[in-house]
């Protein structure tokens, strides 16, 4: 054969001493990232856990969930800011394990990028090892993959999966709600990391720039945009066990009201009064910016809600003191009555989001200005 050049890895884009570098830059924030269940250290082939935490349980119950941020990593591409993203990766994943009652335990992540940049890529794991040790989970491993001429050399993506463990007798499942229950709001941070191909596309639409100042927000649009979700494992724990919660419902893709009836037993339905809250700013310029119909706004983004709890009458008192001591100024937004007493013609009942067979959700009223 004629001789020809070399091809190393290197040559091919993938550049193994980065990647070991980005590890060396990431070891400490992991290190603080840590429960005394986990055994070993990073550089392993899996992260190991000590099963027997879970040995206190009667009939233990494992919980899994796994997620990703969506295009909310091409504002953080956009504005080289890689610390934060991490919040928003833990809060979609550890969060949705607390909604069925189960205490988040370990987490793994996932790093996709067209070229390793060391500092890039610990900038993004120090946000998720913040935000596990902010809700108490420990990050016991991940992969940072190098993927030239699929990915661009600035572009990444990312993705996690944690496991919890719960009673069975202490899950929290449709069958508790019972009609008269209470329905509290409890605040996000801002968007969240739900419904940026809407808010991008609204934006791009407008000409509006990433370090455009925006009065309404008293900062930059991009600094507003890339407010991280907020963490809220470890309190939501706090309530669940200190409070008798029927139900919790994290606010996500599919907005309040899909969301909520997806915790909700069938015929049972939430009505929820929107002049019980006024949405932050950010979801009404967004509306306004881009004519997005009301309808369009609350199948995609929190409208202001993170989560929303469901419990007895009685206990409506001690969960709202319990959550502002935690940061978590919320309110009553409505209650829960039997679908067959709810006027269909005043709104529309959203039921069956995702697959579920469940209960009913109704948004009535206006947004108090």
């Amino acid at each position: 054969m004629p001789d020809s050049p070399q091809i190393t890895y290197a040559a091919a884009g993938v550049d193994v001493e980065a990647g070991d570098k980005a590890v060396e830059l990431m070891k400490a924030s992991v290190r603080r990232a840590t429960r005394p269940e986990v055994i070993g250290g990073l550089g392993g082939f899996a992260g190991l856990f000590d099963a027997s935490a879970i040995a206190r349980f009667t009939h233990p119950v494992l919980a899994t969930s796994t997620d990703g941020v969506g295009t909310k990593v091409a504002i953080a591409q956009a504005m080289d800011v890689h610390h934060t993203i991490g919040f928003d990766l833990v809060g979609m994943v550890v969060d949705d394990i607390v909604v069925c009652g189960a205490e988040p335990l370990f987490m793994t992540d996932y790093i996709a990028t067209g070229k390793v940049v060391p500092e890039r890529i610990a900038a993004i794991v120090q946000g998720i090892a913040a935000a596990c040790e902010q809700a108490n989970v420990a990050l016991v491993g991940g992969e940072t993959a190098e993927h030239p001429g699929l990915l661009e050399p600035s572009e990444y993506d990312v993705a996690g999966a944690a496991t919890g463990a719960a009673e069975r007798s202490q899950l929290l499942t449709p069958e508790l709600v019972q009609a008269g229950d209470v329905v509290l709001g409890i605040p996000s941070s801002g968007l969240h990391s739900n419904g940026f191909s809407l808010v991008r596309r609204v934006i791009a639409s407008a000409g509006w720039q990433l370090d455009r100042t925006v009065p309404e927000f008293g900062r930059t649009l991009g600094e507003e945009l890339l407010t991280p979700t907020r963490v809220y494992a470890a309190d939501l724990l706090r309530l669940i066990r200190a409070l008798p919660v029927h139900a919790l419902s994290h606010v996500t893709g599919g907005g309040l009201a899909a969301n909520l009836a997806r915790v909700l037993p069938t015929g049972l339905t939430a009505v929820l009064d929107r002049g019980s809250w006024t949405p932050p700013p950010v979801f009404s310029v967004i509306g306004e910016l881009g004519n997005v119909p009301q309808e369009d706004l609350e199948r995609t983004l929190n409208q202001g809600v993170g989560f929303a709890a469901v419990l007895p009458e009685t206990a409506v008192d001690d969960a709202l003191a319990m959550l502002a001591e935690c940061g978590l100024p919320s309110w009553v937004m409505g209650g829960v009555r039997p679908t067959h007493e709810v006027d269909a013609s005043v709104a529309e009942i959203v039921s069956g989001a995702k697959g579920a067979h469940s209960g009913g959700a109704q948004l009535i009223g206006a947004h108090a200005s």
